[in-house]
């Protein structure tokens, strides 16, 4: 019997996070990323304080049509307080929103994608 979990096409898991890194679907990134369903790109954020709504734009374009339900948000080495203005604009959109440490968000996320939630990820380099 496989027990392999299955993905759905395109999407995109993260494989490892290191200091200064994340390798998702074979690619190294060295910044920090927004994943959703299919894409991974470039979030300009060096930390929590530093997000913006703007900066979730995609995110939340996503939650408008429909594509992403919840964002996991990783905060980079310990769990924050999502900013109430974005946790405003998420619920605005239908996305709901949790914040942890960045490894414990690749965790979440991964277990999310493999059981075809929509989901996505905001994830602060380490």
């Amino acid at each position: 019997m496989d027990l392999t979990p299955k993905l759905a096409d395109g999407a995109k898991v993260v494989h490892r996070y290191a200091e200064g890194r994340f390798r998702i679907g074979g690619e190294i990134f060295p910044h920090s990323v927004l994943v959703m369903p299919g894409v991974v790109e470039a979030w300009q954020v060096a930390d929590l304080a530093t997000a913006s709504v703007d900066s979730l734009e995609p995110v939340l374009a996503a939650g408008r049509a429909g594509l992403v339900e919840v964002l996991i948000i990783g905060c980079g080495p310990r769990t924050q307080l999502v900013p109430r203005p974005l946790r405003e604009a998420l619920k605005a959109a239908g996305i709901g929103v949790e914040g942890m440490d960045t490894g414990a968000a690749a965790r979440t996320y991964n277990v999310m994608t493999m059981e075809d939630r929509k989901a996505a990820a905001a994830l602060i380099v380490l």
